[in-house]
């Protein structure tokens, strides 16, 4: 037990808590946009302050002692009390609010995200905008632990009551093959069969969903790779190593393998995704709705037409919602 001097700050909770999620002063570091010794030093003076060592910071990953266990479930309640306060404070007018928590999925981070924080910032001018890209299933996990405000993710087939759904868009899986691969459409899927399927990776909820359907399909088809960045799928596409599922905003992301590689319809039945906006209902007012609305006519620029130009064939499929 060490001498307990000092003052409790949210600063150092914050840091404590992301510290004990990645298990990583340096991962901690990056989540919070700060420096790994500044991180240190804030876990520092919580430990010094409460009077107790919080983290076992020579073990690998970095591991919660007993004392950090108890703190750990008052630390997050603290921090959901501050957040909500916020809120409620922001919610008489918004305009004013001076922080925004945004986890986005991977799949919108190189052209929709950067416009959608670029038009936000000129609405609201003190705002501090957080951002956190990754899978939805871990979006979701964010989302419900209040380290995030509002996230854009795949839906996954549950809702809660606290939850406030905006869907936004809906869009087909197709298959992507090497260009000339598939010789006509004479059974399409025996020609497929004939090259091994590139898998998304079951580690994340689309993966899992491409592999249930086909599951449903009666369908076993070899695989060699299962891979989580559609630029190496589609490379190894591109490569003629193989064949891939994916949906058409994976298609787009991966633009410098187009020339070598042809996207058709699944050669079973058809399946599909949505995305969504899922805020905590009531606590940021009107926020919700009105990013909802800025992403929808950004998506229809950025993703629908372009899609439908390459691909007109997606059009009844591809749609805002």
């Amino acid at each position: 037990m060490v001498a307990a001097t000092g003052r409790i700050t949210l600063w150092g909770i914050e840091v404590f808590l992301a510290t004990a999620d990645e298990g990583s002063i340096s991962s901690a570091a990056r989540r919070l946009e700060a420096s790994a010794s500044a991180v240190s030093q804030q876990l520092s003076n919580l430990e010094t302050a409460l009077g107790t060592i919080l983290l076992n910071r020579a073990s690998r990953p970095v591991t919660l002692t007993p004392s950090g266990e108890i703190f750990r479930k008052r630390a997050q309640l603290i921090l959901n009390e501050a957040t909500q306060a916020r809120a409620e404070l922001a919610m008489t007018d918004m305009s004013a609010l001076t922080r925004f928590r945004l986890g986005m999925i991977e799949d919108f981070d190189a052209d929709v995200t950067p416009r959608l924080l670029s038009d936000m910032a000129d609405n609201f001018k003190g705002c501090q905008f957080l951002l956190e890209t990754g899978a939805s299933h871990r979006l979701f996990d964010l989302l419900d632990s209040r380290a995030l405000d509002v996230i854009v993710a795949a839906d996954m087939g549950a809702t809660a009551d606290w939850m406030e759904v905006h869907p936004l868009i809906s869009e087909p899986f197709v298959a992507a093959v090497p260009k000339g691969a598939v010789a006509g459409a004479d059974d399409v899927l025996a020609q497929l069969k004939s090259l091994p399927l590139i898998q998304y990776t079951q580690r994340h909820h689309m993966g899992r969903q491409i592999a249930a359907h086909l599951g449903r399909q009666n369908l076993t088809l070899a695989h060699r790779f299962e891979l989580d960045s559609y630029h190496a799928i589609m490379a190894l596409v591109a490569a003629r190593v193989g064949w891939t599922i994916l949906t058409p905003l994976g298609y787009l992301r991966a633009r410098r393998f187009h020339d070598q590689v042809e996207i058709i319809k699944l050669p079973f039945d058809p399946l599909s995704r949505s995305i969504s906006l899922i805020a905590r209902r009531g606590v940021l007012q009107d926020m919700p709705q009105d990013v909802a609305d800025r992403l929808r006519l950004l998506l229809q620029e950025i993703i629908v037409d372009p899609a439908i130009k390459a691909m007109p064939w997606i059009a009844k499929d591809l749609r805002l919602l």
